[in-house]
């Protein structure tokens, strides 16, 4: 077999590939044992068809086609693999030439990763928010938690700011009663914004037993974005008292005998949570810096089918979750169908860059991924999923996305390489120490899920 490529554009080539006919013969003997194995002639046992019968009977070009679709796979990853080629997708294939007995010329054109060229990126400075923890922002933190253990008492007396008033609902569209738009024994905080657009309005000086009818828009469900009539009636109103902040509530929310203890805690848990932030911050913009270092050329088609891609997700997996289209999702967000698409554009193109550029730093770096590292990043994917560890391994090995798991590891240490190299500076002028924030995230991780554990078991008892 001879190959030859012709580079089309940066991102494209066609190989040119000639095979001699001798290269096809196991292929040719591998068609004529399949046609015998799914045709009966006369006088013959199933499968013990000679050949020559087979060309007679049903055409040599029937055999030689089943032997080319057999054969043409081989030779073309053959041809890619000497030529070093990197393919994206699957080629466009050309049969130019098939003369039996004598020679088969085929021509493939295939978008293919470009070369790219990382230069120095150890002088690449970036800027991020200084970690900074307020006293308002401890008092915000402690008054979050007091709300999670705050109790409820029914009152006899109409319906306030701040009250929990338990209602049914109902919802009419057009005059008709929606199937889905009557619901019962609702709790609702009134103030929360957690339910309907004019709830609030309707609720607030009823007594339990009272009923008010209002207007407002669906935000979900089967008439999704409709006005609808609403109907809600009050069954009961209670009010919401906190606990005072004092030792005693510190003991009741936390593992700590003081208020104090718990306001340094909390300090502490938010001082972790913005080093946290901090580092994503540094990490984000560090790519910035090297994306616009180098020169990347985008193939076409992957950016049409990463565009695709990201559409599909957006409107049949985020909002339909939601009860939203794509439409009703513009207008939420305040942008025009244009703006939506070159949106979607900018972001493909910066993901097909990425893993492009960092790709590239893997091979120059030399970069492996351990056994422990994959599990450490399947436990934070299964995490974010929502499924136990064990459901998210086997769901990513059955659907054989092993080797996606390790390329975002891979590409997740390159871009450290590249972050570890950069000045990273606050915005008070300070030098940031990211391997610090990273142990303080983990410590923020760590401390947060404990707080929240704390809270939970004490709430249940």
């Amino acid at each position: 077999m001879k190959s030859a490529v012709e580079t089309l554009n940066p991102t494209r080539v066609r190989l040119t590939v000639e095979v001699p006919f001798e290269e096809l013969k196991d292929s040719l003997d591998a068609a004529y044992k399949k046609i015998n194995q799914q045709v009966t002639v006369k006088g013959f046992r199933k499968g013990k068809v000679p050949a020559r019968v087979i060309d007679q009977r049903f055409g040599r070009g029937a055999v030689l086609e089943e032997a080319v679709n057999d054969a043409l796979p081989k030779f073309y990853t053959d041809a890619v693999n000497e030529a070093e080629l990197s393919p994206l997708g699957q080629p466009e294939v050309d049969i130019t030439e098939l003369k039996d007995g004598e020679t088969l010329n085929f021509t493939a054109e295939v978008d293919i990763r470009p070369a790219i060229e990382i230069p120095d990126y150890s002088g690449i400075e970036v800027e991020v928010d200084a970690v900074e923890v307020t006293d308002e922002d401890v008092e915000k933190s402690v008054e979050q938690l007091r709300e999670r253990f705050a109790s409820t008492t029914p009152v006899e007396r109409a319906a306030e700011d701040g009250d929990v008033v338990t209602i049914d609902l109902e919802a009419k569209v057009d005059g008709e009663v929606l199937e889905d738009g009557v619901a019962s024994g609702v709790s609702y905080t009134i103030g929360s914004g957690e339910l309907l657009d004019g709830i609030d309005d309707a609720v607030k000086g009823l007594e339990a037993g009272g009923e008010a009818t209002f207007t407002s828009e669906l935000k979900g469900g089967s008439a999704a974005g409709k006005e609808a009539e609403v109907t809600v009636k009050v069954t009961q109103v209670a009010k919401r008292e906190l606990p005072e902040l004092d030792d005693e509530f510190a003991q009741l929310a936390s593992e700590f005998d003081t208020l104090e203890e718990l306001k340094a805690d909390s300090r502490k848990r938010l001082e972790n949570m913005k080093q946290y932030d901090q580092a994503t911050q540094a990490q984000e913009r560090v790519l910035d810096k090297l994306l616009e270092l180098v020169e990347v050329p985008v193939p076409e088609k992957l950016l049409e089918d990463e565009i695709n891609t990201r559409k599909h997700n957006l409107e049949h997996h985020q909002l339909g979750q939601m009860g939203l289209d794509l439409a009703k999702y513009l207008e939420i967000q305040g942008k025009t169908e244009e703006e939506f698409e070159n949106e979607t554009r900018e972001a493909a193109v910066k993901g097909i860059k990425t893993q492009f550029v960092l790709d590239e730093l893997v091979k120059q770096e030399k970069l492996n991924v351990n056994q422990e590292e994959l599990t450490e990043h399947l436990m934070r994917r299964a995490a974010s999923s929502g499924m136990s560890p064990d459901q998210f391994a086997q769901a990513v090995v059955e659907q054989g996305q092993v080797p996606l798991l390790v390329g975002e590891v891979a590409r997740g240490k390159a871009l450290a390489v590249v972050v570890e190299k950069a000045t990273v500076k606050d915005t008070n002028g300070e030098i940031v120490d990211l391997e610090d924030d990273e142990d303080e995230a983990a410590e923020a991780e760590t401390s947060e899920a404990s707080a929240d554990e704390t809270a939970e078991e004490k709430t249940e008892g």
